[in-house]
Parts: structure tokens; C-alpha cells; sequence
């Protein structure tokens, strides 16, 4: 009985370990310990993949949180932004690589400076 609550022990010690490490975002599992820069990491991926035009998130737009042209805007819709990247509804009729992804969810997490 002994040995069987220490293989127990030390096995759920082993899993709590894998599922988690350094800089973690919460339950995402996304290791958000370098920092992301808005100007350098998220800007370029929102205006190229979501600010194109008036029927996405260019100036004018209605669509969603609307124009996603500043960052005032992009803070603003920061969470709406979160949600559909992160389950891939956004953008529209393409998709993120991991990297565009967890570029833009880590700068979120982690905050969204104007840096």
C-alpha cells in the first residue's frame, strides 16, 4: 500500500510538472515568456491579415470590433481578437501560422503595451 501511494505521488508530481512551464499564459499552453512587441510582432500580422479592407477591419469597417488600423482600436478589441484567433475564425477565409498566433495571444496575455 505504501509503494502504491508513492508511485502516486510522484507520478502526479511528474504530470503537474509536464503541463506547466515557465511564462505559461494561463490554460493555453502557450509559452509567453518572451516578450512581444505590438509595433514589431502584431501590428504587421493585424494590418496584413485583418485590416485589408473595409469588408474585414480597415478603416470604415463595421464588421466584428470594426477598423483595426491603431492600436487604441486593436487594445480595444483585444479580447474579441483573442477569441477568434485562438480558435482560428479569424482571420476570415485564411489562417495564422502558429507563431502569427501566439505572437499575438502572448502580447494580449501579457498585457498589450503600446510598445
Amino acid at each position: 500500500m505504501k509503494k502504491a501511494i508513492i508511485i502516486i505521488a510522484v507520478s502526479g508530481s511528474i504530470a503537474m510538472a509536464a503541463c506547466s512551464k515557465s511564462g505559461d499564459s494561463g490554460s493555453s499552453g502557450i509559452d509567453c515568456s518572451v516578450s512581444r512587441s505590438y509595433a514589431t510582432d502584431v501590428s504587421p500580422i493585424i494590418q496584413s491579415s485583418c485590416a485589408t479592407s473595409s469588408g474585414c477591419h480597415a478603416s470604415g469597417s463595421t464588421n466584428g470590433p470594426g477598423a483595426l488600423t491603431t492600436y487604441q482600436q486593436v487594445f480595444n478589441a483585444r479580447n474579441a481578437i483573442r477569441t477568434a484567433v485562438s480558435n482560428g475564425t479569424m482571420p476570415q477565409g485564411s489562417s495564422l501560422s502558429t507563431v502569427k498566433k501566439n505572437n499575438i495571444i502572448c502580447w494580449i496575455d501579457n498585457g498589450a503595451s503600446n510598445n
